[in-house]
């Protein structure tokens, strides 16, 4: 069953929103009092503590998401590294510990509420997972719209809340404060320290479960590292300087059996504003932190059960989309868990045994970058690149384990049901319906072992998702590309890998036999893709090369022996295949992952419907590029006299100015194809094929 991709319409301030949103709520406006009882005025530097603690895996994530950004993030991710076991597990574990935090953010939200408005907490929690449920229902960009308004809304009074916390601490004798208020540091020692950054590290903890909607993510690789590293700052920043003010103003031990920190400190130094405008202005933010995390909580939830649907690990009723494009079947049944535990649980103690399950997830997250990275699957192309690898992972792997440890024995148990419940779960519903494995099998193949090829072959599905990178020169390599129109009915596979490999020797500098021995290895190892009347053969060379390819168009079909090809479309090939196109891509070893991803769009190109039939009736060669190039960035012009462009006529090529880093790739002269240079002279009649981006190419269609 193919199933739809969700709508990709999210961008970096969504992304900021979604991950904010998910981690303020009670770790800000519930968590500094119980937080204080451990470990007294130190409790600011366990925030600090926590938020660099979170790093390595925030980085092990933003390279994750990037490489892999498709629905269902941390479960997603840990399958396809780890394999399908791991895999439910993590699916299972992220949708019950995402249901719990949002349920009691809920119930958190009901409470501020009834501050003003007396009304029971948790019916009102119920309606507004109802009311969250409903707005997931309609679309994904409504969603993040009413997130971006909460998150808005939140850093707003957060920042003036701050601004006037540190008037006030800073209007009074600081080092007499300091002294007052911060002796001793550490009322509990280091054993209370450790317990108190364990305590508040969940606090961190939404951070990554961006991931889960990377797939409607635009642009991944720019928007889910920044958006995830703006909100780390943003977080680390309000969370370490609100706890410093609570510390510096509130009586020690007020602070620690205060439930409502925040606004108690609140009314110490907001006292000027007329009313109760202070006090209000902090349930507001309240409000919007806990139904940001609710909201935020919902959206990513339901990408759990629609991603393991997806894979045959849960019902597929769950991967399907509604006519609106969001996942109604994942919502409704997030939606529905959510009021079960809220009217069957305690959701504050049992929401609390979840920390020790995301702290393995966060060392399976770190493990997972290893296994990818040493995997050398060339398919795995992140957008991002955690430093110090390998040890930023492997200090986020022991850092988990040694938080995990301090989460006490109800939490480590709940971890331990939660495993046994997913292994369960994965022999007794889908052991046998899936054919797959984790990455992990391509490091047991270096040890001489076997590996799942399927996983290569969904990445490269992957990339042609994401697209191609600003800086892969993609539409320069397709308009130097070197034409062959073969009009000979009897031609054979092997006289036009002889041809091509030629032609690129000569242009390229290169041994032609070496060349060729190239296309024909890659053609034994299977991995030529194939399909819809096309073959694409490729190679890379350990030479300082730019990327070159050569077209081929062949009048005639030519049936060629599927061995050794990497078939696209198992479902619609026989043991031959007739061929229409070939392709041969040379590329520098060194460039790998460009590589990859220029064959990727390569065959989105070819994928289309209307492809062979545009490449058939091609008049010329200059037509026969067009068929390949993206019609947004590139365009072709006549220099004549009468036009805009008559005062090209007579100039160098780099005396001509173009608008932004556009340029002329190929001139069309008297018939012929010319490879231009920066001191190729432009004559009357000439045809330039000029590529750049979306914007350079409009403006030049404007002339």
């Amino acid at each position: 069953m193919k199933h739809k991709n969700l709508k990709k319409e999210l961008g970096l301030w969504d992304v900021y929103a979604i991950a904010t949103g998910a981690m303020f709520s009670s770790g800000f406006f519930l968590l500094p009092g119980l937080a204080a009882a451990q470990t007294g005025p130190s409790v600011f530097i366990a925030y600090f503590v926590s938020g660099l603690i979170v790093l390595p895996t925030m980085f092990s994530m933003a390279e994750l998401a990037t490489a892999l950004p498709k629905a269902g993030g941390t479960y997603y991710i840990i399958d396809r590294s780890l394999g399908p076991i791991w895999g439910t597990i993590g699916g299972y574990g992220s949708w019950l510990a995402l249901v719990l935090k949002s349920a009691f953010a809920l119930i958190g939200m009901g409470a501020y509420i009834s501050i003003f408005i007396e009304l029971p907490i948790t019916a009102v929690a119920i309606v507004l997972t109802i009311v969250f449920g409903l707005l997931n229902v309609v679309g994904a960009k409504e969603t993040t719209a009413l997130q971006k308004i909460l998150v808005a809304a939140l850093i707003s009074i957060m920042t003036f809340y701050i601004l006037q916390g540190l008037f006030a601490v800073f209007s009074v004798d600081f080092f007499e404060v300091t002294q007052r208020q911060f002796t001793p540091l550490f009322t509990d020692g280091v054993t209370g320290f450790v317990a108190t950054v364990g305590m508040v590290f969940v606090s961190y903890a939404g951070l990554t479960k961006v991931a889960s909607i990377a797939e409607e993510v635009k642009q991944p690789d720019k928007n889910i590292p920044l958006g995830m590293f703006l909100s780390i700052f943003s977080a680390i920043l309000i969370y370490v300087v609100g706890v410093f003010i609570m510390v510096s103003l509130l009586d020690p031990t007020e602070l620690r059996q205060d439930l409502t920190p925040v606004a108690t400190a609140g009314e110490v130094f907001m006292n000027w504003l007329p009313g109760e405008t202070g006090i209000i202005l902090i349930v507001i933010a309240a409000v919007a932190a806990f139904a940001s995390t609710g909201n935020a909580g919902i959206m990513s939830a339901s990408r759990y059960p629609l991603a393991m649907a997806r894979d045959k690990l849960f019902n597929p009723k769950f991967s399907q989309l509604s006519s609106m494009g969001t996942p109604l079947y994942a919502i409704m049944g997030t939606v529905g868990l959510m009021i079960f535990f809220l009217l069957v649980f305690d959701v504050t103690q049992v929401a609390k045994l979840a920390s020790a399950f995301q702290l393995l997830l966060f060392a399976l997250l770190n493990l997972a970058v290893i296994v990818m990275r040493e995997s050398r699957i060339e398919e795995y192309d992140p957008g991002f690149n955690s430093p110090w690898y390998p040890w930023m992972q492997i200090a986020g792997m022991l850092l988990s384990a040694i938080l995990i440890l301090e989460m006490g024995l109800l939490s480590i148990l709940f971890t331990v049901v939660v495993c046994t419940f997913g292994v369960a779960w994965y022999y007794y519903y889908a052991h046998g319906k899936v054919d797959r494995q984790g990455a992990i099998f391509h490091v047991h193949a270096r040890l001489g072992k076997r590996k799942d090829y399927g996983l290569e072959r969904e990445m490269r599905t992957i990339l042609r998702e994401k697209g191609l990178r600003e800086e892969d020169p993609y539409e320069k390599v397709i308009a130097r590309s070197i034409v062959i129109d073969e009009w000979d009915k009897n031609i054979s596979y092997k006289q036009i890998v002889d041809r091509a490999s030629k032609l690129l020797a000569e242009r390229m500098g290169l041994n032609e036999d070496e060349l060729a021995k190239n296309f024909y290895e890659a053609h034994g190892m299977g991995t030529i893709p194939i399909g819809n009347g096309v073959a694409i053969n490729h190679t890379r060379l350990d030479k300082d090369i730019s990327p070159e390819m050569v077209l081929v168009r062949i009048s005639d079909e030519i049936v060629v022996s599927t061995e050794g090809f990497d078939i696209l479309n198992e479902q619609q090939t026989g043991e031959t295949e007739k061929l229409r196109t070939l392709f041969f891509l040379v590329s520098s070893s060194e460039q790998s992952g460009q590589h990859l991803r220029i064959l990727a769009h390569l065959a989105e190109m070819i994928d289309n419907k209307h492809f062979i039939q545009r490449w058939k009736t091609a008049r010329d060669e200059s037509e026969l590029r067009e068929v390949l190039l993206r019609d947004e960035r590139f365009i072709n012009l006549r220099v004549r006299t009468g036009t805009p462009l008559e005062n090209m006529a007579g100039k160098q090529i780099r005396e001509v100015e173009l608008p932004g880093e556009s340029l002329i790739a190929i001139i069309k002269r008297d018939g012929a194809i010319k490879i231009p240079h920066g001191n190729t002279v432009i004559e009357e009649n000439d045809e330039l094929s000029i590529i750049g981006q979306k914007e350079d190419i409009q403006q030049l269609k404007e002339l």
